[in-house]
């Protein structure tokens, strides 16, 4: 803040949640649905003193519930005030981590699977693994005990993912088996980088690790473990807020908006193959996913020269995570392995080693590179325990004792230059891990349920046939029948029902299975393939009209997307009897039209589906819709003219926007209403929301575009009504285009004292808004509501509104 400027921070509260309940839960989905409603709710009572004061300084802010912490924008005087409040412990700067160089240079991309593990035979994920894969003796994991990672969910939060690479797509949990993909729930792109809501990964990063966990053919630790993902880095970059938004996704994922969570969909494991910052900002991040019974793995860091010791990093060295070091195929330490102890805390550091030199892994473009880092050795570790897990269920979620499995499987290597002893030292930590010595050390007492599923008239086959399983406390495993029709899962002694389902045909259940210790089950299942009808409808937007080139898309089928036609219909000809969702994304310029999410009951007969979309809302609940135009002559001059200039205007009656009460706005030549800043928007316009130090925040933009007012132009004010009923109007008239687009545009804000929404009028837009953002957006940069974005879709004589949401 040396030139006087707003930054952004954190300011991390003192009080902490009670996740002691969490942790006496059965269950995993119990365990991390106690975690986050006490997570959830205690942030909400506790930020709410420093919210309303963050709100009397007009300062932008978002809060996080996992780290009870709160990003806000502003200046140095803000700063020292938020520092002296008692309810706060620190104020951090906004920092980034970065992906090490060492991982990500000198690549070996090969479109070859073979080329990458150096062999020439083609492996099928039981021969041929790759030498990290050996080396830890997983592949005799799944010789001897028939254990890859069946029921098991992992999760990194990395880059993203190549989410359809050939050996990472069967493993996908959004996979529906039937060649389509549901990511609600299954990967979130807390960067807002990725283009659709598919993962993506335009680092390669996150590629990589992931195949190192679950990838097929020789390449992953588990390749029966299912997977998802949070994107929680933009490219090798790794930014606090985004990070935390992720690390919120991990413990109760959302839908691609991140709304409506699901906690009892978390992952039993999370890689994170990234740190770097000496703090210990994420030890709160820690502590909840242990709480929910998620198995968190950190690297150790790349910060290492093979001689000095500390040199390990947060989160990885911090006492609340399972940090990993890194050795070559040789046996040797990685020279840039970090050591410990711990620059934190002095503690032990790192917990244990893994193969983290030379390691070929999946990469984006369907291709395999072969990279080195303290993040190649990560997920090995984190790959080891949906073995153990697997093989032992009764360890899920037993953090402590998964721990020490590990612990005590690892092979003993002496270097005690940096401290400790021949079995617990700086260097090595525990020693190598050796995931078969710690499934050997693990309670054998998994029941094994195992069965075939085939067509009840034919008796193929059926691959991708969902098999699920609940026990008596509510505890759910899936797993998917392979190629060859075949299932495996391995449960600890209790009762259970398991469900049988797969798109064309009836779901089968079975009830009341008592499963005994090691007892070996076999339940095969023949299900009965159903008729076809005929699905059809007609989509209309959020006005009632027809609405063409939607996309309709029915989850759980294998049938493709269909766009309506010019009168809104869509038709599925052919659709297998039973239950699915029924998806409606409007297309481009989507306007005020939202993404429509139901179901879809197939019976006896052809279904008939009309559908409305819904308005579009953001996250804090503002909506947009149509609205009837009813233009305001503007009556009182503001001194406004010329380019790139802002006028402060005081407003007749208290304004709200995103929840903050505002008596003054200023208003620009570039068609903003600016309640934070005097000036912001500045000749280019850009797509809402727009975080960061640079963003645009705090806004309403009826036509945010590089305008000029020149001498045929003005900018005037109006208030019509009675007190209580009030309107007051911002109005634009005869703006001319900088860029010199012929013709001008007039146009207006109205604020309603009654509703507290915010209608925006154009009498006349020369270019319909080709060059112009029109939406709001809050005081973080974090959520906004964007109608348009250089699209020309204003039309004279229009009008647009925002009602407030519930902040």
């Amino acid at each position: 803040m040396r030139d006087g400027g707003d930054t952004t921070f954190f300011v991390v509260l003192k009080d902490r949640a009670d996740l002691s309940g969490a942790k006496k839960q059965k269950t995993h989905a119990k365990k991390a649905e106690a975690a986050y409603r006490e997570l959830r709710s205690h942030a909400e009572s506790s930020q709410k003193s420093l919210n309303a004061f963050l709100d009397k300084k007009k300062a932008g802010h978002q809060g996080y519930w996992i780290a009870n912490a709160v990003k806000v924008t502003g200046g140095q005087d803000l700063v020292n005030e938020l520092a002296e409040r008692p309810d706060v412990a620190s104020v951090v700067e906004r920092r980034s981590f970065k992906l090490d160089d060492i991982e990500t240079s000198d690549k070996q991309v090969t479109a070859s699977r073979a080329a990458a593990l150096g062999t020439d035979s083609s492996a099928d994920g039981t021969d041929a693994p790759a030498w990290g894969v050996a080396d830890i003796k997983a592949d005799q994991v799944w010789d001897q005990y028939q254990d890859r990672g069946e029921g098991i969910v992992i999760a990194n939060v990395d880059s993203g993912v190549q989410y359809d690479h050939p050996d990472l797509a069967a493993n996908y949990r959004g996979n529906n088996g039937d060649g389509t993909f549901s990511n609600d729930y299954n990967f979130y792109d807390a960067t807002g980088t990725c283009a659709t809501t598919a993962p993506c990964d335009n680092n390669g990063h996150g590629t990589h690790t992931m195949g190192t966990m679950v990838a097929k053919n020789g390449l992953g630790v588990a390749p029966n473990a299912k997977w998802i993902a949070a994107k929680g880095c933009t490219t090798d970059l790794c930014y606090d807020d985004e990070l935390l938004d992720a690390g919120q996704w991990i413990l109760a994922p959302t839908d691609h908006n991140g709304q409506n969570p699901r906690p009892d969909l978390a992952p039993n494991i999370v890689n994170n193959s990234w740190g770097g910052d000496d703090g210990t900002f994420y030890t709160d991040i820690l502590n909840a996913w242990n709480s929910a019974g998620i198995f968190e793995a950190f690297a150790a860091g790349n910060d290492g020269n093979g001689v000095t010791c500390s040199t390990t990093h947060p989160p990885g060295s911090q006492a609340e995570s399972y940090g990993v070091g890194a050795y070559d195929v040789n046996g040797r330490i990685g020279s840039f392995s970090g050591f410990g102890p711990s620059p934190i805390d002095g503690g032990a550091k790192p917990n244990i080693t893994a193969p983290g030199v030379q390691i070929p892994s999946t990469w984006p473009g369907n291709s395999y590179n072969t990279i080195n880092g303290t993040s190649m050795a990560t997920p090995h570790v984190a790959g080891a325990v949906a073995l153990l897990w697997s093989a032992a269920p009764s360890l899920i979620g037993d953090i402590q004792g998964t721990r020490k499995l590990l612990d005590e499987g690892a092979r003993d290597v002496d270097d005690t230059h940096c401290g400790g002893t021949a079995e617990m030292n700086y260097v090595w930590g525990e020693g190598k891990l050796d995931i078969l010595a710690s499934v050997e050390k693990a309670p054998h007492t998994a029941a094994v349920v195992s069965g075939k599923a085939t067509d009840k008239a034919t008796g193929a086959a059926l691959p991708n046939i969902t098999v699920q399983s609940t026990d008596a406390a509510g505890a759910v495993r899936t797993v998917t029948t392979g190629t060859d029709g075949t299932y495996r899962l391995p449960l600890a002694a209790g009762t259970y029902s398991f469900a049988y389902s797969g798109y064309g045909y009836a779901n089968r259940a079975v009830t009341g299975v008592t499963l005994a210790e090691s007892q070996a089950y076999t339940r095969d299942i023949a299900l009965t393939a159903v008729p076809s009808h005929q699905v059809s409808g007609i989509v209309r937007d959020v006005t009632g009209k027809p609405l063409p080139g939607a996309s309709v898309e029915l989850t759980g089928t294998p049938l493709p997307a269909v766009t309506t036609d010019a009168n809104g219909r869509y038709t599925f000809k052919k659709v297998a009897e039973g239950s699915y969702g029924l998806a409606v994304k409007p297309a481009a310029p989507v306007l005020c039209n939202g993404v429509y999410t139901g179901t879809a009951a197939v019976g006896a007969a052809d279904l008939t589906k009309n559908v409305q979309v819904p308005n579009r809302t953001d996250n804090s609940g503002n909506v947009c819709a149509p609205a009837a135009y009813s233009w305001i002559a503007g009556s009182k001059k503001v001194a406004l003219t010329g380019d790139e200039d802002s006028a402060k205007i005081s407003l007749p009656f208290s304004v709200k926007h995103y929840g903050v009460s505002y008596s003054t706005a200023s208003v620009t030549t570039d068609g903003l209403i600016n309640f934070l800043s005097s000036r912001v928007g500045d000749y280019n316009n850009t797509a809402l929301p727009a975080a960061g130090v640079n963003g645009v925040k705090g806004i309403v933009a009826p036509l945010w575009d590089d305008l000029t007012l020149d001498k045929k132009s003005s900018v005037q004010t109006a208030t019509t009504g009675t007190r209580g009923s009030r309107k007051f109007a911002i109005v634009w008239n005869n703006a001319a285009y900088a860029n010199g687009t012929s013709g001008r545009a007039t146009f207006e804000a109205v604020f309603d004292e009654a509703t507290g929404g915010v209608t925006l009028q154009y009498q006349s837009v020369a270019d319909r808004g080709a060059g112009a953002t029109v939406g709001i957006a809050d005081q973080s940069g974090s959520d906004a509501l964007q109608y348009s974005f250089n699209q020309a879709v204003i039309a004279n004589g229009t009008a647009l509104g925002f009602t407030q949401g519930a902040k």
